[in-house]
């Protein structure tokens, strides 16, 4: 049997957390999703958990998305990373291409969702 798969919900906004938990839930009931509210705590977590996915706010207080997944692209090198953000500049996305994470505008919505969660699937 095929190990259940967790992921890391990374933002700053309770609201964006819940929704993307409840879209991610209600596509596979059976997944493990964890959630962070900040950059720090997203590195705290993974000392105990391994997310196959993390999706990560750029703005958020602290440890910014882009430092934050900077750091847990070095540790989590197999891990689908991307940012999910209403920061939509070229320089962010270059950033993004750089390091090697994905990109998702916000809204959080359920189609994003789905496309994000479609490589685990396979």
């Amino acid at each position: 049997m095929e190990p259940v798969k967790q992921i890391l919900i990374v933002d700053d906004s309770r609201v964006s957390r819940l929704m993307a938990r409840q879209y991610i839930l209600s596509l596979h009931a059976d997944w493990v999703v964890e959630e962070a509210a900040s950059g720090e705590e997203a590195l705290e977590k993974i000392a105990s958990f391994t997310p196959a996915l993390v999706l990560i706010d750029v703005n958020m207080p602290g440890m910014g998305g882009l430092a934050a997944a900077e750091q847990l692209r070095q540790r989590l090198p197999q891990a689908h990373i991307s940012l999910l953000t209403a920061n939509v500049q070229t320089a962010t996305r270059s950033r993004a291409a750089e390091i090697g994470v994905g990109f998702m505008e916000k809204p959080v919505t359920e189609a994003r969702i789905a496309q994000l969660v479609a490589p685990l699937e396979a």
